[in-house]
């Protein structure tokens, strides 16, 4: 039996190293490694302790069924039905940076602004999973209001923080909700669980134009505010 894998990095070195990948290699990871990194994100906090994440993982056949027909229905134009809503735009500050985000993306990736086509193809990139090997589907009940949310973002936090200090990539992927019908069919999720969002993961590949992409923050003093 394998032995479960020591984390050694520093807390401060997952936060720091921690991003988004968009490009993965085949290599899919070792079931261990996969069990260590949500046993880690267990321990998240929660209200009440209630512990409101539902997971389903799709390797292999799976993940493949899933990912071939979310590819079609995105490719063809087809209408998402997600089970949960999603802003139409972002306004003010929360625009420029979500704008300046894409660009940079998109610079890394050799798209013009003006070039329609190749931004499509980013789009539907996350379609294909970024050739992730594994994606996993992060569920909450459907009758929970948007604050129950903020406990699963701390549990996808966790789980990211935990797969970096484990040396295994990801990235959150809000698109994975768009279809939803396709996973629950799949994995045989309950109609009365939510797709709230996908996380792709696996080992990075680095000859991925898109992974060369470094989104900088806004500084603390403009977002966070300390009395006496």
């Amino acid at each position: 039996m394998n032995e479960s894998p020591i984390v050694t990095m520093s807390m401060e070195e997952a936060i720091k190293s921690r991003r988004s990948v968009r490009g993965y290699l085949s290599k899919p990871v070792p079931d261990v490694v996969i069990r260590k990194a949500f046993e880690l994100a267990q321990l998240s906090p929660s209200n009440s302790n209630i512990q409101p994440w539902w997971v389903f993982v799709a390797s292999g056949t799976s993940r493949d069924n899933i990912q071939k027909q979310v590819y079609d229905l995105a490719s063809e134009g087809e209408s998402s039905q997600p089970d949960f809503a999603y802003p139409e735009r972002f306004d003010g500050a929360y625009r420029n940076r979500q704008v300046d985000c894409g660009m940079t993306l998109y610079h890394e990736m050799g798209i013009a602004r003006e070039d329609r086509p190749g931004r499509v193809q980013a789009m539907l990139r996350n379609f294909q999973f970024f050739d992730a090997p594994h994606m996993a589907f992060i569920c909450m009940g459907k009758k929970f209001p948007a604050t129950v949310a903020v406990d699963l973002g701390a549990y996808v936090q966790t789980l990211m923080l935990a797969f970096t200090a484990l040396g295994v990539s990801s990235c959150a992927m809000g698109a994975m909700r768009e279809f939803s019908r396709i996973p629950r069919k799949e994995l045989k999720i309950s109609e009365n669980l939510g797709i709230l969002l996908g996380l792709a993961f696996g080992y990075e590949d680095i000859s991925v134009a898109a992974n060369k992409t470094r989104i900088g923050r806004i500084p603390i003093d403009e977002c966070v505010s300390f009395y006496n």
